[in-house]
């Protein structure tokens, strides 16, 4: 179910690329990590630097163990980097593991295009595409309007399927 114009998805099309993260990158992602964090912000900038480093370098590692062989790309436009997305395909599924833009580009179709294109993959490859999402997540809203369906929940996340074309 696609959410975006024909016109604004070939428009992000033109001016949305991928690319591999880098050692290089570090930086970045530990910045974009932080625009996520929104339950950290009553710490002091010391607490807070302290405890988002350790959080994404837990998650960091996390993800390097859990998803040794994930597609971990960063979204560029017009050049420069302004978001991440992590992608792992096994033989059944696609999981995404990880998407965030940074604050001034939510919101602007770009999440709905990616989301979209990854979909058009799963349904090429006949495979569902699996995610977890914060319970309090915007980003939960965006993913029931693209039919994602709850197939389980924890007190922390809900996760969610695409269902897949394949026939049982």
């Amino acid at each position: 179910m696609a959410l975006l114009a024909d016109d604004q998805a070939d428009a992000l099309a033109q001016s949305i690329t991928l690319r591999r993260v880098t050692v290089d990158d570090e930086a970045f992602l530990l910045h974009l990590f932080g625009t996520t964090r929104e339950e950290f912000k009553f710490l002091n900038s010391t607490e807070l630097d302290a405890l988002l480093a350790m959080q994404f370098n837990l998650r960091q590692q996390q993800y390097r163990n859990g998803y040794p062989g994930g597609e971990d790309s960063l979204i560029i436009a017009d050049g420069q980097p302004i978001g991440r997305i992590f992608i792992n395909e096994d033989e059944d599924e696609l999981t995404l593991v990880d998407v965030a833009l940074l604050p001034e580009h939510r919101n602007q179709g770009i999440g709905s295009f990616l989301i979209d294109q990854l979909l058009v993959r799963a349904a090429a490859a006949k495979k569902s595409v699996r995610l977890h999402v914060f319970h309090s997540s915007p980003a939960r809203r965006l993913y029931e309007r693209l039919d994602f369906a709850e197939t389980g929940r924890d007190s922390m996340y809900i996760e969610m399927r695409y269902p897949s074309l394949r026939k049982v």
